[in-house]
């Protein structure tokens, strides 16, 4: 069976049978537009305009090709990022990541579950606390109780909530000249606010939850059509890669058009009006109301909520897969409870502790400040190792990561490793 489905001969393009081959790597790219990057981007519009825009041209690249070899790792090796540093690197050099993203990713989780609170309360009234352990709860039931198959397809159904934003700059008054001008004429300042906002930036598209993530889906996709790995199989790993790569490109680029879309919209609005300093996404939403409408806010409100439920559940999962693969458990979303307790007692303890970061007084601003330093630290030696694996043919047999994509890839390590060195200086 799994023979014949990854062998079946390629059935003529259409829109329908491109739709269908999205899947891990459209769901990436959205929850990469997390309430947390949503409000990095609404505070980049509100202060510089549209003088950063040029950033998001040109970190697309760099993301596509990282996230396209975190996807091949798992498709081409038949596991994760973890469990393959378990199998082929020192174990101090695995805790060491794996440490860091669950504090990087319980950060984030805070700050994302916060945020939906916030937002929830802008919309309905009610407490903040209430609605962000709500949320919380929601997302663990829905991890748990959905197979695989189903809850895959929620996610990718949930990836329609990011079009609120586009929603959002079309009813914003943006001078359209000006704006797509600023895509490929950079207007730099060397200022310490402008570079640390373009290392935020690069932090909050390039993101180490984002790297297990794609790698694990890449990992289950597999297993639930019963697919050897590549690795086993080269000689049907054209049709596979190609799919990674279509899949992710257009994650990415989606990724990437509606974080401009909010960077548009956001300098459109708030900045032309004076307001400078958005510290949450909330804030960001809140503001909108009085320059550009109740349906613009409310459009940005309850996209924030949409992308929380898409970007919570992954921060978890991205935990989960890491711990379990580092510990030699498994770890799956199509397993039963009692089968893999690890695996969903990790999304289950990540996801509610981030919650009460918010219920003991957490400022999440604070929060997401320091999730950005961990995920700065984590990124550029994340990606290195990751490049390591892509090219180790103990993981990858003949299937190594090719020339081209290997210069790209170490591009873009190096491009992350000098945006963490710009933020500690500029601290």
């Amino acid at each position: 069976m799994a023979e014949a489905d990854d062998t079946a001969a390629p059935q003529k393009p259409s829109v329908g049978s491109f739709l269908r081959g999205l899947g891990p790597g459209l769901v990436t790219g959205a929850a990469d537009d997390d309430p947390s990057g949503i409000g990095t981007y609404s505070q980049v519009g509100a202060q510089f305009g549209y003088g950063l825009s040029w950033t998001l041209l040109l970190s697309f690249p760099l993301m596509a090709v990282i996230q396209i070899v975190a996807a091949e790792i798992g498709r081409v090796s038949g596991t994760g990022i973890a469990r393959n540093l378990r199998k082929h690197y020192p174990r101090p050099l695995l805790f060491a990541v794996v440490i860091l993203l669950l504090v990087a990713n319980i950060v984030n989780l805070g700050a994302d579950l916060s945020a939906m609170g916030a937002a929830t309360v802008l919309i309905w009234g009610g407490d903040a606390g209430f609605y962000t352990l709500l949320f919380g709860i929601l997302c663990i039931v829905l991890e748990i109780r959905l197979s695989y198959a189903r809850y895959a397809a929620v996610l990718k159904w949930a990836t329609l909530s990011l079009f609120a934003y586009v929603a959002v700059v079309l009813v914003a008054e943006v001078p359209w000249p000006e704006a797509l001008e600023s895509l490929i004429v950079p207007q730099i300042s060397w200022t310490p606010a402008y570079a640390t906002a373009l290392v935020a930036i690069l932090g909050t598209t390039i993101s180490p939850y984002l790297f297990f993530w794609q790698a694990g889906q890449e990992v289950e996709e597999a297993q639930r059509r019963h697919a050897k790995p590549l690795y086993v199989t080269p000689r049907i790993a054209g049709p596979e890669i190609k799919r990674i790569q279509v899949d992710t490109l257009t994650g990415m680029g989606f990724s990437n058009l509606v974080a401009l879309a909010i960077v548009f919209a956001t300098a459109a609005t708030l900045h032309v009006h004076g307001v400078t300093e958005i510290a949450t996404s909330a804030q960001a939403a809140e503001a909108l109301r009085p320059v550009a409408g109740d349906f613009a806010f409310a459009l940005f409100a309850l996209g924030i909520i949409g992308t929380g439920m898409l970007a919570v559940p992954i921060l978890a999962a991205s935990a989960a897969y890491a711990v379990t693969e580092a510990l030699g458990a498994r770890g799956s979303l199509d397993a039963k409870l009692l089968d893999a307790r690890l695996f969903y007692g990790t999304i289950a303890v990540t996801t509610l502790a981030g919650a009460a970061m918010h219920t003991v007084g957490i400022d999440p601003v604070k929060a997401l400040y320091w999730a950005a330093v961990v995920n700065g630290v984590l990124a550029a030696p994340t990606m290195a190792v990751m490049m390591l694996i892509a090219r180790n043919p103990r993981a990858m047999g003949r299937l190594t990561l090719g020339r081209g994509a290997t210069i790209l890839g170490w591009a873009a390590t190096l491009a992350m490793a000098i945006a963490s060195v710009i933020f500690f200086v500029t601290l």
